[in-house]
């Protein structure tokens, strides 16, 4: 693990164990040839993708269904100056496999949206890289 400047990178296994602990990330994707963001409830598969449940109309799956996406996510402590930020970049693609949807019926996760057809995009951790600030303190 590399320091810094205060910062820490994180190695891929505990990237994926600091994923596992937050609810909520952010799926970094290309929307009319521009940048977008859009925050999503998730869960992390035993494999080390990263598994959401959206709207089978919404523009978020016609934009990343077989393409390459970042995701994001973190914890910051503003206070101490202190947190982590994980991202995986990997092909994101709709679950269409019926056995694997069954599972994710059952272990998958929730959307904290109304959904009337829910579907299952799951993005591929390809590369995984993280790092970590412990509370720098003063300024520059």
């Amino acid at each position: 693990m590399i320091h810094s400047d205060g910062f820490r990178a994180l190695d891929r296994q505990e990237c994926l164990r600091l994923l596992g602990e937050v609810p909520v990330g952010r799926v970094v994707y290309t929307r009319h040839a521009l940048p977008a963001v859009l925050p999503v409830n998730f869960t992390l598969d035993p494999d080390g993708s990263v598994v959401l449940c959206t709207s089978a109309d919404s523009d978020l799956v016609r934009a990343v269904d077989g393409v390459v996406v970042a995701f994001e996510a973190d914890d910051v402590h503003a206070g101490p100056r202190s947190g982590w930020s994980v991202v995986v970049t990997g092909r994101a693609a709709v679950v269409t496999d019926p056995s694997e949807r069954e599972r994710l019926l059952r272990t998958g996760p929730r959307s904290w949206m109304p959904l009337r057809r829910g579907v299952f995009v799951r993005i591929g951790s390809e590369m995984v890289t993280g790092r970590e600030l412990r509370g720098a303190g003063g300024r520059p």
